[in-house]
């Protein structure tokens, strides 16, 4: 069972929350799939996500790539949710640790993450500590960067979006994500 640990609304409306549990749960419009350029879903939370959502995800995944070619940080590409809750599967391709310009590339990963869900008209969407897995991303530093993203982009951007909800399976990057949001609460005026 998923459970809201904090719960932050941002100066544009939309409501923040950190969860700790599974993303596969999640009863959202989309969830957001830390997914490498050719959407092989072979493990981490892509996998997860593949395992439960069924042949459905990896079937939609392969026609984008034919259709679209490898999906860059900036562009996600988004599939059914197959047998998920979620309607959608936007697919993130956030950087891998050591390439350069991560910060960047993760920022557009979940700025462009948030747009797709907008142009889906989805009003809730859940996403993972894109990048920290297998892509050797600080956790704390991706922390910071995924939260200034969200904020960054619902600043600048009118949107649908009512709910984000970071969804992280793990005590040890909740505890980090808990932390970079109560920082950013104290950093404002």
């Amino acid at each position: 069972m998923n459970t809201v640990l904090v719960e932050r609304v941002l100066q544009s409306g939309q409501i923040v929350q950190i969860v700790r549990g599974d993303i596969t749960a999640e009863r959202v419009d989309a969830i957001v799939n830390a997914a490498n350029q050719y959407l092989q879903h072979g493990g981490g939370v892509a996998w997860a996500i593949s395992e439960k959502g069924g042949a459905t995800i990896q079937k939609e995944s392969d026609a984008w790539i034919r259709e679209h070619g490898p999906v860059p940080h900036s562009h996600p590409a988004w599939t059914s949710g197959g047998r998920l809750p979620a309607k959608y599967v936007i697919h993130a391709v956030g950087p891998v640790w050591g390439d350069g310009d991560e910060d960047r590339k993760l920022a557009e990963a979940v700025s462009g993450s948030l747009r797709v869900a907008d142009e889906l008209h989805c009003t809730s969407i859940a996403l993972p500590a894109i990048s920290t897995g297998i892509f050797g991303f600080p956790k704390e530093r991706a922390a910071r960067v995924i939260l200034a993203a969200i904020e960054t982009y619902f600043e600048g951007n009118p949107s649908a979006l009512k709910t984000v909800r970071l969804v992280l399976f793990d005590r040890e990057t909740a505890d980090v994500f808990l932390r970079a949001v109560q920082a950013s609460q104290t950093d404002t005026p």
